[in-house]
């Protein structure tokens, strides 16, 4: 009789081969969703880049800094906004073709990218043992699908150098108690007011030296641009800074603030201040007091996390660009998922629940609010409960995790071979 055919062995768990397999195909398939998530995004055409860089043209020929003003179809006409220290980095790049302007601006948002998620996802590697390369490799990749990071490299922001600023000073220099710890905070609140948020943090953790290295720099930062540009920085610290409208429309759905919240509720008029600051009040109590407990738990990237988020929420104009915070958080559950005790019931649904959070947090913030939505320039009440979910969704969503956002125990000391 003629030989049995013999099967292919199965792949198993065990089989090295077939795990390589399916980790290529992984990073192949995100790799490959990449340019879809991209595509709307090409409109922006490094939109506000530009804007720098002709504000830039505008005070070279002796302009005033703060008199540069464009139409624009949406927002009816934007200013450059940036403090007077951040004018004084950008002005040397506006020397260059703005073809490599646009490449490094592009170029150092990426390296960014690569390196915070390297800082965020490396101690859940050592934790839970997983494979290091593999896991880097999803985790940017994921990162470079949020609407966030969209956003920020197809307009030609700088988010990224003040993430990286904040993540070396609050993840690294403040935990070691190094001494130059503060200095990142500081830089970047210079560069930009809303890492402001991260100086009331250190002071609400009893850092106190970092707190005053953090204010000294910005503040030295502050005086040196005043010394370059004493009028300008004159102007913008008694005037430009309270006039949100330079910014632009604060209904437009792109702003996920509270007080952009309260202004789609209230459009076409402006909401009042006073409920306005009484939220603001409430949710930066609660938020910085549990940023707090878990920093004295040991969770300094829980902590730094629920700051950004309230940052996010009390600042008047929030960005979608400027909510880089639920990376860290999709982070922070995940590998709190992963710590759950699968021998009980109770770590079974605790595992569960965090990890549906880490997906719906991951879905909303890949989707989006604005990338996949013409929104029109029409004021932007509305009356339908779905549309206002979808118009308010980054505001819910960190409502949702500064009251849920979990504080994972501080790591144990490895144990040292005699």
């Amino acid at each position: 009789m003629p030989a049995e055919p013999v099967a292919p062995p199965a792949v198993t768990e065990d089989d090295p081969g077939g795990r390589t397999v399916r980790r290529l195909v992984t990073v192949v398939a995100l790799a490959a969703v990449l340019p879809a998530l991209y595509l709307p995004g090409l409109v922006h055409d490094f939109f506000d880049l530009k804007i720098y860089m002709r504000a830039m043209d505008w005070w070279a020929a002796g302009h005033p800094l703060y008199d540069y003003v464009q139409p624009d179809r949406v927002q009816g006409a934007l200013y450059f906004t940036y403090p007077p220290f951040s004018a004084l980095l950008l002005r040397p790049f506006a020397l260059l073709p703005l073809g490599v302007t646009v490449a490094a601006f592009t170029i150092l948002t990426a390296i960014g990218v690569v390196v915070t998620t390297r800082w965020l996802v490396q101690p859940m590697i050592e934790r839970h043992d997983l494979p290091r390369v593999f896991t880097v490799t999803v985790a940017v990749l994921l990162v470079f699908t949020v609407e966030s990071t969209r956003e920020t490299i197809t307009f030609g922001q700088i988010n990224m150098l003040l993430v990286v600023l904040i993540l070396a000073d609050l993840l690294f220099a403040v935990p070691q108690e190094r001494r130059w710890a503060g200095v990142g905070v500081g830089l970047a609140t210079a560069l930009k007011l809303f890492p402001g948020i991260f100086i009331v943090y250190l002071l609400a953790t009893r850092r106190w030296r970092a707190a005053v290295v953090a204010s000294a720099t910005a503040a030295l930062a502050t005086l040196l641009a005043a010394a370059v540009a004493p009028s300008d920085s004159w102007r913008f610290w008694t005037h430009e800074l309270w006039a949100t409208d330079r910014v632009g429309r604060t209904d437009y759905t792109g702003n996920q603030s509270l007080f952009g919240l309260l202004s789609r509720i209230t459009a076409p008029e402006k909401p009042s201040q006073l409920p306005w600051l009484l939220l603001v009040v409430l949710v930066a109590a609660y938020g910085l007091w549990r940023a707090a407990r878990a920093a004295r738990a040991g969770d300094a990237l829980a902590g730094l996390t629920l700051t950004g988020l309230v940052g996010g929420l009390v600042s008047p104009i929030t960005w979608t660009h400027h909510l880089y915070w639920f990376i860290p958080a999709v982070v922070v559950l995940v590998d709190a998922a992963l710590d759950a005790d699968r021998g009980t019931a109770a770590g079974v649904r605790r595992r569960r629940w965090l990890l549906t959070l880490a997906i719906g947090t991951a879905f909303v913030i890949i989707y989006g609010v604005v990338t996949f939505q013409d929104w029109g320039v029409a004021p932007a009440r509305t009356d339908n409960p779905a549309e206002f979910v979808t118009r308010n969704a980054y505001v819910l969503l960190s409502l949702l995790l500064l009251a849920v956002l979990p504080t994972r125990p501080a790591p144990r000391p490895r144990a040292v071979a005699p």
